[in-house]
């Protein structure tokens, strides 16, 4: 993750902006302007890190939208400390050393922002340790949150997941509002076929075996099985196995980590799993500030 790109920039800068940080009245009101403090990022409980890196970003970013000449800071982790590990109960994260106002002011960003990511990375981790030994790797979806989707998704690579589509101009996925509209699969896969850009393949998403043999018949390059039976999608491995030309079978739809292994030993290439950013669990991490 590049915490310096121009996206991430802004994601944390709005951040900070809908915080008002650079207004914070109770640390204005109650915080000597020259203190200085040590803060520690404590895990409260058994998880896998995720965005270790945006504590000193906020910080740097903070500083500009202050205008102002910040007080020399550290923010500092043990060498084992860093994205994708777990972490333990009472485990340091990160410790910062800093300007009270400034570290107060930003404490509810940085949790925020390393409370959801390491909440995906966790969920995540439990899906991939769930499928392991089979072929299937866990995806992630777009159902991410709006404006932060490019840190959601790292957050699933630290979990050890894989991403799916970015965004919509990453892939050709002919899904069934585009099916209904196009006026049937065949119609659909032949104008993909004609209008696509470069050499993205082109996936379609089906739901009964009759769609799955459409789709096969008019040149699909990968099938998305969408709320299909582990019993099916076996049947329907079973029907691609038997093609000359491989195609990457994908399955989606009502997977939870109580069905994900069933799902996985049906031999299918890919999972992809909605929850892993639409609904996660934040983690339980606090900030401890003590006066330098």
């Amino acid at each position: 993750m590049d915490w310096n790109s121009r996206r991430i920039t802004a994601i944390l800068e709005n951040a900070l902006l809908e915080d008002r940080a650079t207004r914070d009245a109770t640390s204005y009101a109650c915080i000597d302007p020259n203190q200085r403090a040590v803060a520690t990022v404590l895990a409260k409980q058994d998880c896998i890190l995720a965005g270790i890196g945006c504590a000193s970003r906020i910080l740097d970013v903070y500083a500009v939208l202050d205008g102002a000449v910040t007080a020399h800071y550290e923010v500092t982790t043990h060498p084992e400390i860093f994205d994708g590990v777990r972490l333990h109960k009472g485990q340091s994260v990160a410790v910062i050393r800093h300007n009270a106002r400034v570290i107060l002011s930003c404490e509810r960003v940085i949790l925020n922002f390393l409370q959801r990511m390491s909440g995906i990375a966790t969920l995540t981790r439990k899906f991939v340790e769930a499928v392991h030994g089979t072929k299937a790797r866990i995806l992630d979806t777009r159902k991410t949150a709006p404006g932060i989707r490019v840190i959601d998704k790292f957050a699933v690579r630290c979990g050890g997941g894989q991403n799916h589509r970015l965004d919509l101009s990453d892939g050709v996925l002919i899904k069934n509002n585009h099916i209904a509209l196009a006026g049937g699969i065949a119609p659909a896969l032949e104008r993909a076929h004609r209008n696509r850009r470069g050499s993205q393949p082109i996936e379609v998403e089906v739901r009964t075996f009759e769609e799955l043999e459409q789709a096969l018949a008019n040149g699909a390059e990968a099938i998305l099985l969408d709320n299909m039976s582990p019993e099916t999608v076996r049947a329907a491995v079973e029907r691609c196995a038997k093609l000359e030309r491989r195609i990457p079978l994908e399955c989606s739809g009502g997977i939870r980590l109580e069905n994900v292994r069933a799902y996985a030993e049906t031999g299918v290439d890919f999972i992809s799993v909605g929850l892993l950013t639409h609904s996660p669990q934040a983690v339980d991490m606090s900030l401890r500030v003590v006066a330098a």
